[in-house]
């Protein structure tokens, strides 16, 4: 059975490619400011790994909202960087392509603290599951750690920090700004884990 990831290059999409060794990643740039650096980490994990990078580039930034828009959040918005129907749109475009790879499982990188949108929620999952799957290909949609934190899943996962540090978290350009939501939980997230971010890092082009 072929697998594939969609795969964002931020920490727990890349925590789960190492976990998972999915066929494939898929990293979608959608019009986000920070496409570029998301690109560089979700290529740099799957070249380490030996995973087919696929990459798919669709411009919708006419239609976001909020910190990854570069403007300002809908008023239905429940966090500065919510973009609508993203979930519901980045998977609709990753089965597109993944149909055409013959894949039969698609993984999303949802985990517990995603819980706070609609979409990062199982009853999503499995209505975008029941959704994908009835029509041709029957592709499986399935969050594999969408009842772990962060934590749990770098810990699950393995991944060595090193690799982990490649994440691109940020959610307002290609160069970390170091204050918004994305930066804070990477910084949250190896302080809580006890990694040191003083270390030299391993460049992504490693």
């Amino acid at each position: 059975m072929k697998t594939a990831l969609l795969l964002s290059g931020g920490m727990d999409s890349m925590a789960i490619a190492w976990w998972k060794r999915p066929d494939f990643g898929i990293t979608i740039n959608y019009g986000q400011l920070p496409a570029d650096a998301e690109r560089d980490a979700a290529h740099a994990i799957c070249r380490h790994l030996g995973i087919e990078h696929v990459e798919i580039s669709v411009d919708c930034r006419s239609l976001g909202s909020g910190d990854m828009a570069g403007n300002q959040a809908s008023a239905h918005a429940p966090q500065s960087e919510w973009w609508p129907y993203r979930n519901q749109l980045l998977i609709t475009l990753a089965a597109m392509k993944a149909i055409s790879l013959s894949v039969q499982r698609l993984w999303i990188g949802s985990v517990s603290s995603d819980h706070s949108h609609c979409d990062g929620r199982q009853q999503f999952v499995d209505s975008i599951n029941h959704l994908v799957s009835m029509q041709e290909g029957a592709i499986i949609v399935e969050a594999p750690a969408i009842d772990l934190s962060t934590e749990e899943l770098i810990k699950v996962s393995g991944i060595p920090a090193d690799l982990l540090a490649w994440a691109h978290s940020c959610h307002k350009a290609s160069v970390a700004c170091g204050n918004c939501r994305g930066c804070n939980k990477y910084f949250n997230v190896f302080g809580s884990l006890g990694y040191d971010l003083d270390r030299p890092r391993q460049s992504v082009t490693a």
